[in-house]
């Protein structure tokens, strides 16, 4: 049971000291994806806090997605660390509902050794075999996006659903719901290679999403690699007070 000392005399909320020696513990892996969350009152019974402070430090876990609850289990440690809430949808879904004519050109489908910086984002072992997916995603028949995807073998969808199909829908359809994900944002320039394939000059702006993905158990399912074409798409968020 994780040892939590309270400063009551600190001008800083107490739900927010909670929540912080609890954030601390996970991204330190001293509590791990998957281990069972300690229940709202037994905590507040142990801290001798009320319920709705232990409930606000639990809920800002949740917030940062560094907790999950799920409904007949519990409130659960995900993965840290994850700075914001994500929308947990795909390219191919956003574009198909808003009636882009979504299509996919696989280009490369390899099976192979995890390589050590994707390893650590799947939580794999050193030397277990990954699907890496690398595929060109057009909208209205004009290319948009170059992803490379990285998915356990046993969870990764053939080469010919991908070709018909977005990732998360192969993944949906093999019973793999993703509850939460952490995602980067970031800009680079185009090489001559994605260039070439996203039909922009050498050394265009290009917008970068890196993304894993996790399941309802808190296990990581996808590593995503992604570049964009600034000049056809942006990321639109919505932002709120709480």
């Amino acid at each position: 049971m994780l040892q939590i000392d309270l400063d009551r005399s600190s001008p800083v909320p107490l739900y927010f000291q909670v929540a912080q020696v609890f954030e601390k513990a996970i991204m330190d892996g001293v509590l791990k994806p998957g281990e069972r969350f300690e229940n709202e009152l037994a905590l507040a019974d142990r801290l001798n806090l009320s319920r709705p402070t232990t409930r606000r430090a639990i809920q800002e876990l949740v917030d940062k997605g560094l907790l999950v609850r799920k409904r007949g289990v519990g409130t659960q440690v995900v993965q840290a660390p994850v700075h914001r809430p994500v929308e947990l949808t795909s390219l191919y879904d956003d574009l198909a509902r808003a009636g882009q004519e979504p299509a996919t050109r696989v280009l490369d489908y390899a099976v192979g050794p995890v390589a050590d910086d994707v390893g650590a984002q799947l939580n794999l072992a050193a030397g277990t075999e990954v699907v890496t997916v690398r595929r060109l995603r057009f909208s209205g028949g004009q290319p948009l996006a170059l992803m490379t995807n990285h998915l356990p073998v046993n969870l990764a969808p053939e080469r010919e659903e991908l070709e018909r199909s977005g990732l998360y829908q192969a993944l949906r359809s093999r019973g793999v719901h993703i509850r939460l994900a952490r995602q980067r944002i970031g800009a680079k320039s185009a090489d001559r290679d994605e260039a070439k394939l996203l039909d922009e000059k050498p050394k265009a702006p290009l917008l970068v999403m890196e993304r894993t993905a996790f399941d309802d158990s808190g296990r990581a399912v996808e590593y995503g690699s992604h570049v964009y074409r600034a000049s056809r798409y942006y990321f639109d968020t919505t932002l709120v007070d709480r």
